[in-house]
């Protein structure tokens, strides 16, 4: 029995040597050798108890307390190495293993960034040295940093109580992206004891983040040509919305269109007692234009007389096709002498726009008929406030009244306005 625990002693004194030695921590080779030593001690008074209690003792006699000396010399050494160097401090072997094997990079550097510690995973960003002075420039140079470093630089070499962050690309071995943090460590007093220099491995946030950006702007270039389309499809229905209420060749609104929207005026204007007039209108001998110049030149008159026309409207009046070469508009809050007032403008507009074709000027003159709603004073006030009820019927009436004064002004001979 004896024999074994002498054993399991002498194999526990070799694995703490084995330790002492290959151990990097200063502390701990101080707890092992304060340990190592109190075992020494022990072992030492031990040898000396069985040479001289044993083997000795028949001629120097029995020396007492040998064991007990060494056993209290190998405890004051344990001691020592509990609470001056904590062998048994638990939090920080904990704090200690947590920095050896963090694949975080870590670098702990004085006052003069001077190489204090660092555990193994600083070695594959940095290979630092015990000792010597932590080149950050050197760094950077050998990576492609991700934005201007001279800021960085800057507050590292004249500010070392800031906590400072770039980003880097590792060019020396597989690529790498590589978060660098610099943090000051501070005493209780808040006084600068040194730094603490961090290298995070981001290259997989940074694989993700880039493949979002790529996704992103895809994302973003998609929405561009949807935008693009949306804005086609809104342009084409624009297009197909003003082929609807236009016509194609003059331009002006079609008959369609017209009749709906004075629909809605006259009802408006009848209800508030607001007097308009209709002018109905068309232009005279167009069918021997045709026949002498062809359609063609037909189309250009009525697209030239259509502008002319409209050039002497307000932008409340409505001109519109009314079908082959007859047109109509619209003049709300316009009485009888206003609506002959604007037919007179319209006539002279015509008149002085001669249409030119291949050196002959064709002068085109319309013949018109005039219905004016409302302009008795004491009608509007009687129909002020009423309801109209059948205005599509009323309206029908003062067409009717229209086209008769404009065949009567083309009966007396043309190019003048008859007012109904």
């Amino acid at each position: 029995m004896t024999f074994v625990q002498f054993a399991y002693f002498f194999i526990a004194l070799l694995h703490m040597y084995n330790a002492h030695r290959t151990v990097r921590s200063l502390n701990e080779r101080k707890q092992l050798a304060t340990s190592l030593l109190g075992m020494f001690v022990l072992t030492v008074f031990a040898v000396l108890d069985l040479l001289f209690n044993v083997v000795l003792s028949p001629w120097l006699g029995v020396v007492q307390g040998l064991t007990s000396t060494g056993i209290v010399l190998s405890d004051v050494c344990f001691v020592i190495a509990i609470y001056r160097y904590g062998v048994f401090d638990l939090v920080d072997t904990a704090k200690h293993k947590i920095f050896e094997q963090v694949e975080t990079g870590l670098i702990v550097i004085d006052e003069s960034c001077k190489v204090l510690d660092f555990n193994r995973s600083a070695v594959g960003f940095a290979h630092p040295v015990k000792g010597e002075t932590f080149d950050l420039e050197r760094i950077l140079l050998s990576g492609q940093p991700a934005n201007d470093v001279s800021d960085f630089l800057f507050r590292y070499r004249h500010h070392p109580g800031d906590r400072i962050r770039t980003e880097l690309l590792l060019t020396d071995g597989p690529y790498r992206s590589v978060s660098l943090q610099i943090s000051p460590l501070l005493d209780q007093f808040k006084s600068l004891q040194g730094r603490i220099v961090a290298f995070y491995d981001v290259t997989e946030q940074r694989k993700l983040i880039d493949e979002m950006n790529e996704k992103n702007e895809a994302l973003h270039e998609r929405n561009l040509e949807l935008i693009a389309i949306q804005d086609e499809l809104y342009r084409a229905n624009k297009k197909l919305e003003k082929a609807a209420i236009t016509d194609g060749l003059t331009g002006c609104y079609n008959r369609t269109f017209f009749q709906h929207y004075v629909e809605h005026e006259a009802f408006l204007c009848k209800q508030r007692g607001i007097p308009f007039s209709i002018l109905l209108f068309d232009i005279d001998h167009f069918k021997q234009i045709n026949d002498r110049y062809g359609h063609l030149v037909g189309d250009q008159v009525l697209r030239e007389t259509a502008e002319a026309v409209r050039s002497t409207l307000r932008s409340l009046d409505l001109l519109a096709r009314y079908g082959g070469e007859e047109f109509t508009v619209f003049l709300p809050q316009t009485d009888r002498d206003e609506a002959q007032a604007a037919a007179d403008r319209i006539m002279a507009s015509v008149l002085n726009n001669g249409v030119q074709v291949a050196g002959d000027t064709i002068r085109v003159t319309i013949s018109m008929g005039i219905v004016t709603e409302g302009s008795d004073e004491s009608a509007a006030a009687s129909d002020a406030g009423s309801i109209p009820t059948d205005i599509a019927g009323e309206l029908q009436a003062l067409f009717a009244k229209a086209d008769v004064a404009l065949y009567k002004a083309k009966n007396e001979g043309r190019n003048r306005v008859v007012v109904s």
